[in-house]
């Protein structure tokens, strides 16, 4: 079954200018024209297609995706771990300008609008379920022991300051 641009367009949500780009840089050409020379794209095109929007949706560029599907080195694996280190990196510099805006605006009400938790909400919270310094403690532990870098991504978005975090994580080993 073949279908026209227009109804890939449709079928995939993109617009019919993305796919002529893709053609044009050669990452997604139609096998087949119709007797008017209309592209028509076959199952294998809308396959492969499938996968652009997939790569493209993790963030990979149209160029990373092009050697991938064209097996050039570079595997999806070592793309992968360098797009989750990019984006270790860009939420990091996200939580710092939310911290930086949230404390200047010190409202209350902009406060409860956003999603921040800081240390002392967390604490909070924390206590009210019933755990004691003990219990938090040991909260710590099992955190660090199991995901160390996940605990550090963790006590960072609470806005702890660098120096407290790192006597949070050196008592979580002991």
């Amino acid at each position: 079954m073949a279908l026209t641009i227009g109804e890939v367009a449709t079928k995939f949500g993109l617009s019919r200018s993305t796919l002529l780009y893709y053609d044009r840089k050669g990452l997604l050409r139609p096998k087949g024209r119709s007797g008017a020379g209309y592209r028509l794209y076959s199952d294998a095109d809308l396959a492969r297609l499938g996968q652009i929007r997939t790569y493209r949706d993790m963030g990979l560029s149209l160029q990373q995706i092009m050697s991938l599907l064209d097996g050039r080195p570079g595997s999806l694996l070592e793309l992968l771990d360098q797009r989750l280190l990019q984006l270790h990196r860009e939420i990091g510099s996200l939580r710092k300008q939310e911290q930086l805006i949230l404390e200047l605006l010190k409202d209350s009400r902009a406060l409860r609008k956003s999603r921040f938790l800081d240390k002392e909400t967390w604490v909070a919270i924390l206590r009210s379920s019933g755990m004691s310094d003990a219990d938090m403690t040991r909260w710590h532990q099992q955190f660090e022991a199991s995901a160390p870098d996940a605990h550090q991504d963790f006590l960072e978005s609470l806005a702890i300051p660098k120096a407290e975090i790192t006597n949070i994580r050196k008592r979580s080993r002991t």
